[in-house]
């Protein structure tokens, strides 16, 4: 290995390199070519790995426990009600339990303190399924994903976040492109662009990378020419129904339809979102907006003309979460 991951937990990638995520990245793509073809190798025999999970998953829990099990090693799953953690039990104390029975543990959850509380007591590798603050899992798949589906190098793709800019995927896209050197877009109106803080770490980071970043209240300035165009969801359940009064109606103009890909004049612009998406209204979530915004019926951030379009790579980007995740535990675990 020409990188000593060994050990290493993922937290966010800002302390990585861009050479160690490159690294993780090709070797996910090695690692996927390996299982299709039915030659992959089992290189995290006897090894267990705990699952902490306070907020609910589909992808990262079948990632991280399709990718130990393709790989030899063990998961213990734990929800908010089947453990002590963070409820009867420091996250403190629950991290030095975990350290002494497991070989990593994996977090998803709210708060970025609390992952880096656990990687601080824990005493193995604390992997970061996402919080508040960073999605890092995702971004190395998001890599992979950009990667194969252009043939292009970092520094020639370039691609476009757009809508509320504030979250994770925001944050973590923003700092990823300029890490390693990409052309990264941020499409969002003025409140919901990435914090100055933020802005401030990210272009230095494309200072010494070369990167270009791009931060815009336009849409279209946002998407023009560009390889790539994603988005994120734009409420959640359980917020008021006042709260999505507020945010559609500002991010509306930054809604991924027919209209926004045309505007990248790219005939080979690719769309991607980190899922689930609300692209029509068969979900409880979905159902419920449209109810109070019956013109999203087609589609609240995406439509499902563009969901459903050629365009769409979503569950190709899905299924790299596996493989990307596949490879930061065999690169920190092996």
């Amino acid at each position: 290995m020409p990188f000593n991951l060994k050990n290493r937990s993922l937290l966010s990638l800002v302390h990585h390199t861009p050479a160690e995520i490159d690294y993780l990245v090709d070797l996910a793509i090695d690692l996927k070519k390996a299982k299709r073809m039915g030659t992959e190798k089992q290189m995290l025999c006897g090894k267990n790995i705990a699952l902490v999970f306070e907020k609910t998953s589909t992808r990262t829990r079948a990632a991280f426990e399709v990718a130990a099990y393709d790989q030899g090693a063990h998961t213990t799953f734990f929800d908010p009600k089947s453990s002590q953690f963070g409820h009867k039990e420091s996250v403190k104390d629950s991290a030095r339990v975990f350290g002494q029975m497991y070989d990593a543990i994996e977090y998803r959850g709210f708060s970025q303190k609390t992952v880096e509380e656990l990687a601080a007591y824990a005493g193995v590798p604390v992997f970061n399924g996402l919080t508040d603050e960073w999605h890092p899992t995702q971004m190395l798949c998001d890599l992979m994903t950009m990667k194969e589906s252009s043939g292009k190098r970092w520094q020639d793709i370039s691609f476009a976040y757009v809508g509320d800019a504030r979250n994770n995927m925001g944050n973590s896209l923003l700092m990823v492109g300029a890490k390693m050197g990409m052309d990264v877009r941020i499409g969002a109106p003025k409140a919901c662009q990435p914090s100055e803080a933020l802005v401030e770490m990210v272009m230095e980071m494309a200072r010494e990378s070369g990167a270009k970043v791009t931060i815009t209240e336009d849409p279209v300035e946002a998407v023009k020419g560009c390889d790539f165009i994603h988005t994120d969801v734009w409420v959640s359940m359980g917020e008021p129904p006042e709260t999505w009064e507020a945010r559609i109606k500002a991010l509306l103009p930054y809604q991924v339809n027919a209209a926004l890909i045309a505007a990248a004049d790219n005939p080979d612009v690719k769309f991607m979102h980190c899922l689930p998406a609300f692209h029509n209204c068969e979900t409880k979530v979905g159902e419920a907006i449209v109810k109070v915004h019956p013109e999203l019926k087609n589609g609240i951030e995406v439509t499902e003309e563009v969901f459903e379009s050629p365009r769409s790579i979503v569950f190709e980007q899905a299924g790299n979460r596996m493989h990307t995740i596949k490879a930061l535990m065999v690169a920190s675990l092996a």
